[in-house]
């Protein structure tokens, strides 16, 4: 139900126009817990990359550096080679063998090189393999105790490594056959034992004629390449570290304090709590102490919105006992009348609770509905001079004999501009002058002005209505804006009010942002000339000085 004291611990209402509070509308850039998780990802996924990319820039870097160098190596040893005495036959010169072997000694090619001469044919020439103590291929197995049977190779393993030898052979023929075209050849291929080295093959010249091609291998790129995986394992290591540390805190800072949210919603849903309290989650700064407190103040909305639907519920039990129990005793006493005077007397008093009766339902509805209205329509520029005028209008329109006028003193110049709902204002408005026109005695003027009063800035905007009538006591410049409150003057007809339209008259004007209180105004003797109501509300943004 929309009753005024539902929401008496909620968040006041924001003006007409006002931005909801930051903390409602955080941008993810502004989210410290979302920063936190993002930078902490960011940061792992930002290293391994930036490892990865490192690692393949250095290893595609020392695959070249190294063929520079070898090709450096290749062609200071061809020129070498091509200038000494290793040559023989006129008129066309041809690698002397003996001579070649001889000069290709450990001191020209460095530990972990191969170097090859090729004739002119693609046959070799020259293995500095075969003229230096290196041996190629790999360690021998460990050795088997005495008298273990010697095992054959599978078939397929010898086929595998006769396959393996024949791709090598053929990729180092191939390589050869273009550099004897006098173009010098670089790459990276499988030698006979399966490894991968850098191999650079150079034509050796004798003046322009080719004689033959040196090739020159490091054998070393599997052994840079283990090491590049051994050097890529911290940064993985290190990723790897930064994501756990980032699921702990998703757990702790997250997870965690949802479940103890979730835990303490059941309890208010299983009605073992009307509000929720975890005070550690409401002094945190992030989107978690948001939640908390906004769960907080919900619920602790949602208990006094049920405190005040059971108050309204035994205030409407009583109002409408009342009527009741005087309709029970005149139908209880309406056969024992003996005179039409007396019978007619009875009828008219049920009639009375019966208008009564009506007139509370009505009221009651009106209020129930009255939260589902200011919801569901949008707030709007709204021209109240001529709101006011129109509601002026239909009361003179309708005007009977002996009923109070009512006269509007518009504002000079422009209209007055406001942000809210027409549909609830207008029933503000004409509550409070059916109230006036109540009090006033008959042919009396309700008078009505719109101003505006710039020493409030936030709610410029006033609008008066005056009656005549004979004011308003003292004690009750607030209690008349209660639930159910009648104070009305000797005379007055019974039943004709039910004490509902001053309190849906505050609940809109503050739901508007505004503000409504009754004065009594002065006369010239220092009497009481009547009661004043003022509402004063926030004017539309950009309306200026309208009045």
């Amino acid at each position: 139900m929309a009753l005024d004291t539902a929401t008496a611990k909620a968040d006041p209402p924001l003006p007409p126009g006002a931005v909801e509070p930051r903390r409602r509308l955080k941008r993810f850039s502004g989210s410290r817990l979302g920063g936190l998780i993002l930078a902490l990802n960011l940061l792992s996924l930002l290293i391994l990359f930036v490892g990865a990319l490192l690692l393949n820039e250095w290893q595609r870097g020392l695959i070249e550096s190294r063929q520079e160098t070898l090709t450096a190596q290749a062609e200071l040893l061809s020129n070498v080679l091509s200038k000494l005495s290793i040559t023989t036959g006129e008129p066309t010169p041809a690698f002397d063998p003996v001579e070649a072997s001889r000069q290709l000694v450990d001191d020209f090619i460095p530990a972990g090189q191969r170097a090859r001469l090729f004739d002119l044919d693609g046959l070799l020439v020259a293995d500095s393999y075969a003229v230096s103590e290196a041996i190629p291929g790999q360690a021998l197995p460990p050795a088997r105790p005495a008298g273990t049977p010697v095992q054959p190779p599978a078939p397929k393993v010898e086929t595998r490594d006769a396959a393996r030898l024949e791709e090598a052979r053929s990729a180092l023929a191939a390589e050869v056959e273009q550099a004897l075209d006098g173009e010098p050849q670089a790459g990276v291929r499988r030698s006979e034992s399966g490894d991968r080295v850098v191999s650079v093959s150079i034509p050796v010249r004798h003046v322009r004629q080719v004689l033959g091609v040196l090739t020159l291998e490091a054998g070393d790129v599997d052994e840079t390449l283990s090491a590049q995986r051994r050097a890529l394992m911290p940064f993985a290591l290190v990723a790897l570290a930064v994501n756990l540390l980032g699921s702990l805190l998703m757990h702790l800072f997250v997870a965690r304090p949802v479940m103890r949210l979730s835990a303490a919603a059941d309890e208010v849903r299983l009605q073992r709590a009307r509000a929720i309290s975890l005070p550690d989650l409401e002094s945190r700064k992030d989107e978690i102490g948001d939640l908390a407190r906004s769960l907080v103040t919900m619920t602790e909305t949602l208990s006094d919105r049920m405190d005040a639907i059971e108050a309204f519920a035994a205030d409407v039990s009583h109002e409408i006992k009342n009527p009741l129990t005087s309709i029970r005793s005149a139908l209880e006493t309406l056969p024992l009348v003996k005179t039409a005077a007396q019978r007619e007397k009875l009828t008219s008093l049920l009639q009375q609770d019966v208008r009564r009766l009506d007139r509370l339902i009505t009221d009651i509805s009106n209020a129930s509905r009255l939260d589902a209205e200011l919801n569901r329509d949008r707030p709007r520029a709204i021209d109240l001079t001529q709101l006011l005028t129109e509601i002026v209008g239909i009361y003179e329109a309708g005007l009977k004999p002996g009923e109070a006028h009512v006269v509007f003193e518009a504002p000079r110049g422009d209209h007055v501009q406001i942000i809210g709902r027409d549909g609830p204002l207008g029933q503000v408005f004409r509550n409070l002058i059916d109230n006036a026109r109540s009090f006033s005695p008959p042919g009396g003027t309700v008078r009505l002005s719109l101003g505006r009063d710039d020493l409030e800035p936030d709610r410029p905007v006033r609008v008066r209505i005056d009656d005549d009538g004979p004011g308003i006591p003292s004690e009750n410049l607030e209690t008349v804006f209660e639930r159910f409150y009648t104070a009305r003057p000797r005379g007055t007809a019974f039943g004709a009010n039910s004490g509902l339209g001053l309190s849906i008259v505050r609940q809109i004007v503050e739901a508007h942002g505004g503000r409504v209180r009754a004065v009594n105004r002065p006369d010239a003797y220092g009497g009481v000339a009547g009661a004043r109501f003022e509402v004063a509300l926030p004017a539309a943004p950009g309306a200026g000085r309208r009045a």
